[in-house]
């Protein structure tokens, strides 16, 4: 569904990411690790578009989309869960998901209804005529999920998804991303809760300092100590 292939972005004169590649098969979900400031939001703003690479290629099913603008690799399926929500604060639960919905379904038949989004996130529709800005963290960002499903995605990047939130909301996150995955839909997760990325992804990844480090199972990774340790502080 999604392959990075040894792309290098560049931040002006800082060298973000040094040749990365990753590979996200349709259908599952890979987590990518690491620590703060080790290019993992510079990894997702290059395979949306916000930033370009100035060496390497991005492909989403099998189209070359390294050059592309973001509206067009938008429109072909990729959607984003960004990094602190994003969501509009003054406009309600159903003006944030009705502003991005896609008014024509898929080819395949599988669009992401409000119906289908609310059998995901039932609060979302107890919520409906709130704002944004009155939600708890939680219902923030199941808003900003469920926002991203309405554009009908065949990939869902999601960005650092649990931060800020309590426990109990993680695990209910983690069910929610498997479900999604039980759907047919393809994720790359960027987490630094390494419990929870465990839990949910079927291939994971470690970046530091703009390199990939670590590619393999969640189980290999939870039991290879020195690399936990080395790159993730636990």
């Amino acid at each position: 569904m999604l392959e990075v292939d040894d792309i290098h972005t560049y931040y002006g004169d800082s060298y973000v990411l040094q040749g990365v590649s990753l590979v996200v098969p349709a259908g599952r979900v890979v987590a990518l690790l690491g620590r703060n400031g080790m290019g993992k939001t510079t990894l997702i703003r290059s395979i949306v578009g916000f930033v370009r690479p100035r060496r390497g290629r991005i492909a989403f099913a099998n189209r070359d989309i390294t050059r592309l603008p973001s509206h067009e690799i938008a429109q072909l399926g990729l959607g984003l869960v960004p990094q602190g929500r994003r969501i509009f604060p003054s406009l309600t639960v159903l003006e944030n998901l009705t502003v991005a919905a896609r008014g024509v379904a898929g080819s395949d038949g599988r669009r992401w209804t409000l119906e289908r989004v609310f059998g995901l996130f039932p609060r979302l529709r107890e919520r409906l005529g709130h704002r944004g800005s009155m939600l708890s963290g939680g219902e923030q960002q199941m808003l900003a999920i469920a926002r991203a499903l309405t554009t009908d995605p065949r990939l869902l990047l999601m960005d650092e998804p649990s931060e800020g939130l309590a426990p109990l909301l993680v695990r209910e996150l983690a069910a929610s991303i498997k479900r999604l995955r039980a759907e047919g839909l393809s994720l790359l997760l960027v987490e630094q809760n390494l419990p929870m990325a465990l839990d949910a992804a079927d291939m994971v990844y470690v970046l530091s300092k703009g390199r990939v480090v670590y590619r393999g199972t969640p189980e290999a990774l939870a039991a290879d100590q020195p690399v936990t340790q080395r790159y993730l502080g636990v």
